[in-house]
């Protein structure tokens, strides 16, 4: 019998079994069980029976799903942990040849709504009625996908990431889902091709969970290890999904051609420019868990924008990676525990972007997989001349490479390498090379995370001066009711990456963070409080000799999350800067070297996202170096129907200094438009008072078949005008483009 791995209550006794369609044989029963507290799971006879085809429209109501057994033990991990779910929620899987189908019947609690908004793709669906499911195709309890559907049909999917510690939504696969409400609840359909997954052809055995939000209740239910300090993702705390057969892949070859046309002006002073390009992905399995992927022309015109945000620090901004092609299989190049924003070894923006503008991808080739316990990541791209004025006196025309590798050891760790080479600018010498080791495991002190981590990176590149080494470690103990992480990061003053991102080098960074979850039984000042989070994270920042450069305590003494899901937090922040040259902090103010030391303060309250009108406002007042800061955040959704969104955020800081006064803003709207899961037109208008531009990003997104997506996307600047005084007299055209995509896979 297999084991599952640490688990309780009642998914102790039970593993799910894929009900295997295409064979002929009389139905079997139950098999066995097993002691609630034993960790063996039961294994229940398959039952087969002929095939028939599952007609994906969310009812449940074909033949193949009666002889299909079922998972309806899911237990409460919110708000309740280890009761029984308030409404019963029944699972079946179905395998044939080249799919695996999802079927969930639930019930809803008499009385209660369903909340249910969005529609689009990768939408945010943890505070809305939905299912997530984690498949880990490997076996390994470190790796895996997540598939979540809600009660609109809305899809969300990405890769589980940090050893379960995380997920990444970036990943988008082909599947389907279809969603029916019924009298009593709601009920989905999903369907997964094999083609979408990597997976260890050998294998008979999956990992699986799945889990289901009432957002009226405020209740998840979950099927295998419903205890809070542990996540869905997870996956070595799992069940099982048993009976895998042998899944016929074909030649494993896709094909996806695109084309793409645009035209617009790039300045008021300039005519419309119009083009049209060709390009290609290609991908071909070797084996069925590794992937090539071939990438020729890319466009990624489609992508969308970047969120503008204000920035009163003297060190640039992180931006995640939106673009297709790179975030395919990210998550093997994740690398060193406890590197976060401060230090990444590789970041795929360098690569096709310049100063937040694109470059041309002429190929790109990449290799990502898990064989025999070791993932394999192995990326290398062209880029080449970029036509953009601004760009164009730079040397885009390069080669760069990167390889990860790494083995699994013991039950959940770690032990790998990162290298890259070249370099966006084509400076000479260009390389980064290191290890990094992770220890983890989900047994600490009988049922505990911890992780424990080290590593270590060394670069060069032509004309580069200083100390080009980093390395770093971190102790973790991610739990439900303490949290407490100590990091620790070395970065050389030289230590510059080209294909990494560093804001800050030549310093050290301790983090030490604690915090206190717990869950008051009784009202707190007449308040039913959900949860407490009392929090302590903490900050230094030093030069390499131990010089005091930065710190930032940042305490949360109230941070109440109430049974309604609306919050309201209090902060206490003491900060300082010793600033070894002056920093201009805005146009014409410039704060003078020195050492500086403040406290600031933050109020913030938040509605819950379950409501039609939700939001949340925040207020961070106080001194900020030589004067004081006033720092105002507002964001907002009104969902009157799930067909129209209305979404709001702004930032305004006022600053007022010895210096001068300065003021800060971004304002963005998005409007989206949700026809229907697979056609929905999004409208994102956004204004900041330093670049003094009104840009506008609208994009259609249809979905005409699981394998054909057609984009139409169309972007439009408009600049202040301002008088001798500077003052607003309107607003003037800057740029326009409107691009049409068409692209189709082609699977054998």
């Amino acid at each position: 019998m297999p084991i599952l791995p640490n688990t309780s209550g009642p998914c102790r006794a039970a593993a799910l079994v894929l009900a295997t369609l295409g064979a002929r044989g009389d139905a079997q029963a139950a098999a066995s069980t097993a002691p609630a507290d034993s960790g063996i799971a039961a294994r229940v006879a398959l039952r087969t029976g002929r095939a028939t085809a599952i007609r994906l429209d969310g009812r449940l109501d074909d033949a193949a799903w009666s002889s299909a057994d079922s998972i309806w033990t899911l237990t409460q991990t919110e708000p309740r942990e280890g009761t029984p779910a308030s409404a019963r929620t029944t699972i079946k899987v179905i395998a044939t040849d080249d799919a695996l189908t999802i079927g969930v019947r639930a019930e809803q609690p008499p009385g209660v709504r369903i909340v249910s908004f969005a529609r689009d793709r990768d939408a945010s669906l943890a505070n809305e009625d939905h299912v997530r499911l984690v498949l880990d195709t490997y076996l390994d309890g470190r790796s895996g996908y997540v598939f979540a559907v809600n009660a609109n049909g809305a899809r969300y999917d990405g890769l589980v990431t940090n050893q379960g510690e995380s997920e990444s939504s970036d990943w988008d696969g082909i599947w389907e889902a279809e969603t029916e409400r019924t009298g009593d609840g709601w009920s989905v359909e999903i369907r997964i091709p094999l083609k979408t997954l990597l997976f260890r052809p050998e294998l008979t055995e999956w990992g699986f969970n799945i889990q289901r939000r009432i957002q009226a209740l405020l209740e998840t239910d979950r099927w295998a290890s419903p205890q809070r300090q542990f996540q869905l993702t997870h996956v070595n705390r799992a069940g099982l999904l048993t009976g895998i057969p042998h899944f016929r892949l074909g030649l494993g070859l896709s094909i996806r051609p695109s084309i793409a046309g645009g035209s617009g002006r790039s300045a008021p002073t300039v005519g419309v420019d119009s083009d049209a390009e060709v390009s290609l992905d290609v991908t071909q399995r070797i084996r069925a868990n590794t992937l090539a992927s071939l990438t020729v022309n890319t466009d990624f015109g489609e992508t969308e924008v970047d969120t503008r945000r204000t920035n009163l620090t003297r060190f640039p901004l992180f931006f995640p990676e939106k673009r297709t092609f790179f975030v395919e299989g990210s998550d093997i190049f994740q690398f060193g525990l406890g590197t976060g924003d401060d230090v990444r070894a590789f970041h795929t923006r360098r690569m096709g972007l310049l100063s937040q503008r694109q470059v041309p991808l002429e190929m790109g080739l990449k290799l990502n997989g898990r064989e025999r316990g070791t993932n394999i990541g192995a990326l290398v791209v062209r880029t080449g001349h970029s036509d953009d004025p601004l760009l164009d006196t730079l040397t885009t025309e390069n080669t760069m490479a990167v390889l990860r590798l790494q083995r699994n050891v013991l039950r959940q760790s770690s032990v790998g390498i990162i290298a890259t080479l070249g370099d966006p600018l084509g400076a000479g010498d260009a390389w980064l090379a290191g290890p990094d080791v992770t220890y983890q495991t989900s047994t600490f002190r009988g049922d505990k995370n911890f992780l424990v981590g080290a590593w270590g990176l060394a670069m060069d590149r032509e004309g580069l001066a200083g100390s080009k080494r980093a390395w770093g470690a971190k102790i973790d103990y991610p739990n439900d009711l303490w949290d407490v992480a100590l990091t620790y990061r070395r970065l050389g003053d030289g230590f510059q990456p080209s294909l990494g991102f560093v804001p800050r080098p030549g310093v050290q960074i301790v983090n030490f963070n604690v915090v206190h979850q717990p869950r008051p039984t009784r009202r707190i000042l007449g308040l039913r409080v959900r949860q407490m989070l009392n929090e302590s994270l903490n900050t230094v920042v030093t030069d390499l000799d131990g010089t005091w450069e930065s710190y930032r305590i940042f305490i949360a003494p109230v941070n109440w999350r109430l049974e309604s899901g609306d919050r309201f937090e209090i902060n206490a922040n003491p900060t300082g800067e010793r600033l070894a040259a002056p920093f201009e902090i805005a146009d014409g103010v410039t704060i003078p070297a020195g050492s500086y030391h403040w406290y600031r303060y933050r109020l913030e309250a938040g509605l819950a996202s379950k409501r039609r009108f939700s939001g949340q406002a925040t207020w961070w007042f106080g001194r900020f170096y030589t004067g004081t800061l006033d720092e105002v955040i507002l964001t907002a959704a009104w969902k009157p129907s799930p067909l129209f969104i209305v979404e709001l955020n702004a930032t305004r800081n006022e600053g007022r200094l010895p210096e001068g006064d300065f003021t800060q803003q971004v304002v963005g709207s998005r409007f989206r438009l949700n026809v229907s899961p697979d056609l929905q037109v999004n409208s994102y208008v956004q204004y900041d008072n330093d670049s003094r531009l009104v840009g506008t990003n609208t994009r259609l997104r249809w979905a005409f078949s699981p394998v054909g997506d057609l984009f139409v996307v169309y972007n439009h600047n408009m600049r202040e005008l301002l008088d001798s005084g500077l003052e607003v007299r309107g607003y003037g055209f800057d740029s326009n483009r409107l691009l049409v995509k068409l692209q189709y896979a082609m699977r054998y």
